[in-house]
């Protein structure tokens, strides 16, 4: 699970939350009202469709997206905790719109004692714990400095000559400091370890904005809830003392200036081997013979292709192990952990290789090809975040937890990494879509070790996931999945954003549509929508198209709604009281949603029989009546006799004929 940015809620708070939100009682019900008019409108949705956006949630034929590509130089300073940068960027404007500024993000203004995230956050900062931010030597277009106005978490650069539409071309160079913030920084910090600082780098250089069809320059804040960025390719590279490993996203482009020869021949080994292999053993941290020099500093270099952020790890302390990951159409990539000595264990870091390599292949497998050439799980203070190429979890975790937390950060590739939604509106497009391939991941893991997943971030009781869900539907206070996601408080991030989001999709998959129908349209989707920037409304739009299936009422009741539901069935009578004529059976909606249900009919001669009554059975009123061939005299009806659905009073969903 990830944590906000300004602080690192403890496990056990996060499980005793979830816990409380079970205790409220149940709506009735009775007075809610069940209005079939209002379910099954038409829906028109948040985003129309259009030229730029096609009405299957497809991009349209005029479609177009923003460039930015990266070539960044950094050094960090041990001393005081300094890193020091130097980026080109070279933004090309694809949209139909001259552009007479820039917008660029500077998230480490966030530490900031005055910044509206640091003011607004729920975890006061304690003494000590803020920065100064970005310090910018130097902001120049081609060559030349340019004016520029730093406001909060973001920056104006003005343009002396507009950037021209349709391919227009510009280099923004800049030169920044910052003081890189301890653990309280939670995403990106310094944390201890025995031998040596951990230097966690994440939103280290400043980033443009997303200038889209849908919002222009996309210029929220920063106040912890994560990333909306440009796809492109970013070279950088990370001065670093002689005797530190740094991994970080991408491909590293010199390994024979960085690492040692015995360190190349390992890595040879491992890109060769379904087995974790140590790149550096717990052994040889400190032992100088590990790195290709004694003295000075060394630059390590990486590039990374169609991605729309970096990050890196750094420190003396590291243990470093890789394996091959086997990839669709006999393609290969690797696994990799990073972490100091106090993670080493059987039942710890040992094993988290194995899990990014067990993942990332099923996830490959299953929804889209893992796309770059690395995956590196780096074990520093738990920050519980996810970064293109590589993720940063907790060196003190393992078993389960650790398995669970490698899972969902790597899952993050997928989603927002490589289908690059906006975060900072859209967070069930995110976490929801994420701990949806989650739990699937759990079950097929070493033949299901560590399912059901059943943790902080889905079904956190440990109990049905329909039922865990029902003190959310119920409360009136809770944000639905398309509220915006700075509104939604720590209370409802986890139960809304990523339990109700995820189980929306589990709901969909496996009682709306069902797999065959699911399963390749939203592989398609991935496909689709691959390094660029869908809405909801595209979400909805393509499921709807490529399933075959108008389900405007499960986006409006689900997403649109935190509305309930709540069905049954009130009674039973034989066609002209003959067993051998069929079954007339009324059901009932207490609740303003429905879905699709399975009937199940358990005869008198110990037999039974399971029918599906479609959600169209509801689309007049909320008593309805159904017919059914039955030859048989009847035991009992009963409505979701597997307890698949989030019924919110299970009381009424059985009749005993009579």
């Amino acid at each position: 699970m990830k944590k906000p940015v300004l602080a690192r809620p403890a496990a056990v708070a996060l499980f005793a939350a979830a816990a409380a939100l079970c205790a409220p009682a149940f709506a009735n019900g009775t007075d809610a009202g069940f209005n079939a008019k209002a379910l099954f409108a038409p829906l028109t949705l948040p985003h129309p469709a259009n030229a730029f956006r096609d009405s299957a949630g497809r991009p349209g034929p005029e479609f177009w997206q923003n460039r930015a590509d990266y070539n960044i130089q950094a050094r960090i300073d041990p001393a005081t905790h300094t890193l020091s940068g130097e980026e080109t960027i070279t933004y090309t404007n694809h949209s139909p719109d001259a552009l007479n500024e820039l917008w660029v993000q500077l998230d480490q203004n966030i530490y900031k004692p005055d910044s509206r995230g640091s003011v607004t956050s729920p975890w006061p900062h304690k003494p000590g714990q803020t920065t100064d931010g970005y310090q910018l030597d130097a902001v120049e277009i081609n060559g030349k400095p340019v004016h520029y106005l730093v406001t909060d978490t973001r920056m104006r650069v003005d343009l002396p000559t507009a950037l021209k539409a349709k391919d227009g071309q510009l280099k923004l160079h800049i030169r920044y400091h910052y003081t890189v913030p301890g653990v309280w920084g939670g995403r990106t910090a310094v944390t201890p370890s025995k031998n040596g600082d951990i230097y966690e780098i994440a939103q280290w250089f400043p980033r443009m904005a997303v200038y889209d069809d849908v919002h222009g320059w996309d210029t929220l804040p920063y106040l912890g809830q994560e990333f909306y960025l440009e796809y492109g390719t970013i070279d950088y590279a990370v001065t670093v003392p002689w005797n530190w490993i740094v991994e970080g996203s991408g491909q590293l482009m010199n390994p024979d200036q960085v690492l040692t020869a015995t360190e190349r021949q390992r890595l040879a080994a491992a890109a060769k081997s379904d087995k974790t292999v140590y790149i550096r053993k717990p052994s040889e941290v400190n032992d100088p013979a590990s790195r290709p020099t004694r003295s000075g500093t060394l630059t390590w270099r990486f590039r990374m292709e169609h991605t729309r952020d970096v990050a890196f790890a750094a420190s003396p302390a590291f243990v470093w192990d890789a394996a091959r990951i086997n990839l669709p159409g006999g393609k290969h990539a690797m696994a990799m952990s990073i972490y100091p000595v106090e993670g080493v264990g059987a039942d710890k870091w040992n094993r988290s290789t194995e899990y990014v390599k067990g993942v990332i292949e099923h996830f490959s497998a299953k929804w889209f090809p893992y796309p770059w050439p690395n995956a590196i799980n780096l074990g520093g203070h738990g920050a519980g975040m996810e970064y293109p190429g590589i993720v940063f979890d907790g060196f003190d975790e393992g078993g389960k937890p650790l398995f669970w937390i490698t899972a969902h950060e790597i899952g993050h590739t997928w989603f927002p990494m490589i289908v690059g939604s906006n975060e900072r509106r859209h967070a069930f497009m995110d976490e929801g879509f994420n701990t949806f391939i989650d739990v699937y991941a759990s079950d097929a893991f070493n033949h299901g070790e560590y399912g059901p997943k059943r943790d902080g971030e889905y079904a956190p009781g440990g109990g049905n996931p329909v039922d865990e869900i029902l003190p959310i539907l119920a409360d009136p206070n809770a944000p639905t999945l398309m509220a915006h996601a700075d509104s939604i408080s720590e209370k409802y991030r986890h139960p809304v954003t990523y339990f109700k989001g995820a189980l929306g999709l589990i709901l969909l998959r496996e009682q709306i549509l069902g797999p065959a129908r699911f399963d390749p349209a939203f592989r398609r989707y991935i496909a689709t929508w691959a390094y660029h920037h869908p809405t909801p409304s595209d979400f909805f739009r393509f499921m709807d198209s490529a399933t075959g299936e108008d389900l405007s009422w499960w986006w409006r009741g689900w997403y649109l709604h935190n509305w309930q539901l709540d069905m049954g069935v009130t009674g039973a009578s034989y066609v002209d009281n003959d067993p051998s004529k069929g079954v007339t059976v009324s059901l009932v909606s207490k609740q303003k949603l429905v879905m699709p249900a399975t009937l199940r009919i358990d005869f008198t001669d110990g037999t039974h029989q399971d029918m599906r009554v479609p959600v169209e059975a509801w689309r007049f009123n909320g008593t309805p009546k159904i017919t059914l061939d039955t030859t048989k005299a009847i035991k009992q009806l009963t409505l979701d006799p597997d307890h698949k659905l989030p019924d919110a009073d299970r009381s009424n969903n059985s009749f005993a004929m009579h």
